[in-house]
């Protein structure tokens, strides 16, 4: 089926879909008040995907939480193509990482049906027949009459996903997606979502604390400090870095590991030069072939 036309599009040229500026986030104990994040600002581009980076702690769920309109600002300001984040809305679709996310009295095809007509105003048809289209471009084809307590945790995650993409939001907020999956099912949804990303050229902001996701993911990561919560380090990661197992991959997880524990794991160093080692020998060989 066809795309739905993202929601809240301004003309070209006017302000980015995300800008967050000068943002401090606090909130109030027992012992006192506690600042979560300090004096935070970034925009985000259309079709780029952030990811925010850091340690538990550092506050990026609590931001974006306040993104998605779920927290108010102490100071500063949240805005959304220009205007001001007052409260949730259906320009903003969230992935949390928790499994239960889904309406459990409705099938796969019911959850992602439901939030199109709440958010796009869709009738009953073409709400399901748009639902049924996500389910199988996320795999869940033959589960779209399925109900959440008979999916496994990752099944779970890829209608949550899909529910998400088929809103088509003005921005995508992922919340550690698949912090809850074993290893080989995260690689594998990761994979999936960029997929996703770059078929439909979403815009999204994806919060994380491992930074060979960050890299894979993002187009850009930011590095958060924590106590509280503030931008440390900026990095544009280009398309040679983003493939697992590459030299360029190698740097860039060493340079960003050495900016948050200030020395690069030894793991790191030895992947590093592993994949230098590689690609070396695989220009050598072509060198040879020519």
């Amino acid at each position: 089926m066809g795309w739905l036309p993202p929601q809240n599009q301004p003309a070209a040229g006017g302000p980015p879909p995300l800008a967050v500026e000068h943002v401090t986030l606090r909130y109030q104990t027992d012992a006192g008040t506690v600042t979560a994040v300090e004096d935070v600002s970034f925009t985000i581009g259309a079709g780029e995907r952030l990811a925010l980076l850091g340690p538990s702690g550092c506050g990026k769920s609590t931001l974006l939480r306040a993104v998605a309109g779920f927290l108010k600002t102490s100071s500063g300001e949240i805005r959304l193509h220009g205007a001001p984040v007052r409260a949730p809305g259906p320009d903003r679709m969230v992935v949390f990482q928790e499994f239960d996310q889904l309406l459990p009295w409705r099938t796969v095809a019911g959850n992602i049906a439901f939030a199109l007509r709440r958010a796009r105003g869709l009738g009953r048809a073409e709400s399901f027949e748009r639902a049924r289209d996500w389910a199988g471009r996320v795999g869940l084809g033959g589960f779209a009459d399925a109900y959440p307590h008979t999916l496994s945790g990752g099944m779970k995650q890829r209608c949550a996903i899909a529910r998400a993409f088929a809103v088509q939001p003005a921005i995508l907020l992922m919340d550690e997606p698949f912090a809850a999956l074993d290893a080989l099912s995260r690689r594998r949804m990761q994979d999936e979502l960029l997929g996703l990303c770059e078929e439909t050229g979403a815009t999204c902001l994806f919060v994380t604390h491992a930074i060979d996701e960050a890299l894979h993911v993002g187009t850009r990561v930011l590095v958060m400090t924590p106590h509280p919560g503030r931008i440390g380090a900026e990095y544009a990661v280009p398309d040679a870095a983003r493939h697992r197992g590459t030299s360029d991959f190698g740097r860039l997880e060493m340079e960003i590991q050495q900016r948050i524990f200030g020395a690069a794991l030894p793991e790191a160093k030895t992947a590093a030069s592993l994949a230098a080692r590689t690609d070396a020998h695989h220009r050598v060989k072509v060198t040879h072939n020519v």
